[in-house]
């Protein structure tokens, strides 16, 4: 169950576009959705660019269904010289239903890059790495 006290980094809804022929939301758009979530919290890590250089680790638990209420939480777990690991969850509210599920979860890594695309040193932290 998410923790009630921290905002999600991304919230939406899929729409029927989303689904796959068994009338879940597709895998890929799951993934998409977390890393987009990924990337701006590691973006925010790295106060600059980032790109995606892994997935370490992602289970799919429950499927998506079309007009979930999706909410996708992450945390930093690993800072290292040029790369940010990202543990990352989805859960949804139903349709009529106010229990929330944990519906994925998942380890995304990403690498700071500069302007040219190349990986760059992540910036030192000034205070402690916060959670969204």
């Amino acid at each position: 169950m998410p923790d009630t006290h921290r905002d999600p980094i991304v919230r939406t809804v899929p729409h029927p576009s989303d689904m796959n022929g068994n009338g879940d939301i597709f895998g890929g758009w799951v993934l998409s959705q977390m890393d987009t979530a990924g990337g701006a919290l590691a973006g925010r890590v790295a106060k600059g660019r980032v790109a995606t250089v892994a997935i370490t680790a992602m289970t799919f638990v429950e499927p998506i269904k079309v007009g979930d209420w999706v909410s996708i939480y992450g945390e930093v777990t690993k800072v290292g010289r040029t790369s940010i690991t990202i543990a990352l969850e989805t859960v949804v509210q139903r349709r009529h239903e106010s229990t929330e599920r944990r519906v994925t979860h998942g380890t995304f890594v990403f690498v700071a890059i500069d302007d040219e695309g190349q990986p760059r040193p992540v910036p030192k932290a000034e205070s402690p790495v916060a959670t969204a």
